[in-house]
């Protein structure tokens, strides 16, 4: 499957970092139980658990972050339409002692390059105002203005996408 697996080094620890696809029932878990922690435990954006019916649809992809073999970060994927051209990406979470060693970059181009590989064009996400600047590093760019979001505004942001064969 496209965008299955990415692999890099962060230079300054050699820590290894992969980003790939849930593909057992035990990757599944591990990535509601690091989003329940970041949303659920840590920001209090959702009680009790953040899962929805996005995740049980079959076009909604789950990517987790491994930083040396353990699930650290995840990431939710889905397009839009029909088309696969428009495609959202939500609910990035990174354990907290675990943000400066570059798995939310990761995770967010893993989920971006993955989406342009299954012919998306353009994907959009709410971030929430002190991650804005983040992805803007990472090419994003801000779509009007701020809005609430379980009571933390959040900023549209969008990214065009390689799609395969372009």
């Amino acid at each position: 499957m496209p965008g299955a697996s990415s692999r890099s080094t962060a230079s300054r620890d050699a820590t290894a970092i992969e980003c790939r696809l849930a593909s057992s029932d035990d990757e599944l878990e591990a990535h509601f139980e690091l989003r329940r922690s970041v949303f659920v435990c840590e920001q209090a954006l959702f009680a009790g658990d953040d899962h929805d019916e996005r995740d049980d649809r079959d076009t909604t992809l789950h990517a987790l972050g491994l930083i040396d073999g353990e699930p650290c970060g995840a990431v939710r994927l889905y397009p839009l339409e029909r088309s696969w051209r428009q495609w959202k990406g939500d609910r990035l979470a990174v354990l907290p002692e675990l943000r400066t060693h570059h798995l939310g970059a990761e995770l967010v181009r893993f989920a971006v390059a993955t989406a342009g590989q299954l012919g998306g064009a353009r994907m959009i996400a709410h971030v929430q105002l002190p991650n804005v600047r983040f992805f803007e590093h990472l090419g994003w760019t801000a779509e009007g203005g701020p809005a609430p979001f379980h009571g933390v505004d959040h900023q549209l942001m969008s990214i065009p996408l390689m799609s395969r064969g372009a």
